[in-house]
């Protein structure tokens, strides 16, 4: 891949790193200075712990996805980025654009959903 679309993916996928941790830290200071605690009502304390089941759901999803930044980054630096791990082709940059943490080309992530859409 040329220098330049190396440079613009690494600098989406910074981008979107920096926010993702700046939306992590924001949870643990809300969740550690949270000052309800424990509330009165039995209604009121069963919706703050599903909002904070939710909350944390959320972030989980964020931390699968802040290691496949790092991965992607790591990538970058070795010159495999834009390499589908299946079947060594490039991807395309449309699917980069839209995807640009995905390890796969669209045809071979076709072809795994199609296996695993047949197994269960």
């Amino acid at each position: 891949m040329e220098e330049d679309r190396l440079k613009y993916f690494g600098d989406i996928l910074n981008k979107r790193l920096h926010t993702l941790l700046e939306e992590a830290g924001k949870t643990v200071t809300g969740m550690t200075t949270d000052g309800r605690g424990s509330l009165p009502d039995p209604t009121d304390q069963a919706s703050l712990e599903s909002d904070r089941n939710f909350l944390l759901r959320m972030r989980d999803r964020e931390r699968k996805l802040i290691s496949k930044i790092n991965d992607a980054l790591k990538k970058i630096e070795d010159g495999t980025f834009g390499i589908c791990e299946h079947c060594g082709e490039e991807i395309t940059d449309k699917r980069l654009q839209a995807r640009p943490v995905t390890e796969y080309c669209i045809d071979c992530k076709k072809e795994m959903e199609a296996q695993e859409k047949s197994k269960g």
